[in-house]
């Protein structure tokens, strides 16, 4: 006698066991992916924290000499400055993570948020430093506008669920 062939709900039911598989190592890569940003996120405000405290003592030495000189403090605060920008940059790469874990999917509104945080670091650096000329602040700024204008149609076409289940 002939064997039945199976029903076709073994096969989806296969399917969604694999998904359901697949779906679970991701979040735990996901989850350790936070962790670890997070740890790095800690690490940075601790040099921060240590970078402002050294930057204090730099500028007390500098006023107890009576020596104060512009470059002393425009020394001093261009590392705060890089070191506060690039937790801001942190934060919205941990915004990212997060996001992915409550909806599933990695948002265009938040990518875009991500890019323009990192773009905005680097123009916001390179003009403190003087370290930039016209045809790279160009290049930046329609990268800028780009991202910018693919944040805002990110919002204004917005999924109706918006991704939660």
């Amino acid at each position: 006698m002939p064997e039945k062939p199976q029903p076709s709900f073994f096969k989806t039911d296969m399917k969604k066991n694999a998904l359901s598989v697949y779906g679970r190592i991701l979040d735990v890569i996901v989850t350790v992916l936070i962790f670890i940003l997070l740890l790095t996120l800690v690490g940075a405000l601790a040099g921060l924290v240590m970078d402002f405290y050294s930057a204090s003592n730099a500028f007390h030495d500098a006023l107890a000499s009576h020596n104060l000189a512009h470059g002393i403090v425009d020394g001093i605060d261009r590392e705060l400055v890089v070191d506060v920008l690039s937790v801001f940059v942190l934060i919205e790469l941990f915004r990212t993570f997060t996001d992915y874990l409550e909806y599933r999917r990695v948002r265009l509104r938040v990518l875009a948020e991500v890019g323009i945080a990192f773009i905005l670091r680097e123009v916001f650096i390179s003009l403190y430093s003087h370290g930039i000329n016209a045809n790279e602040i160009f290049a930046l700024s329609v990268l800028l506008a780009v991202l910018i204008a693919a944040r805002i149609a990110a919002v204004k076409f917005q999924p109706l669920d918006d991704g939660k289940e």
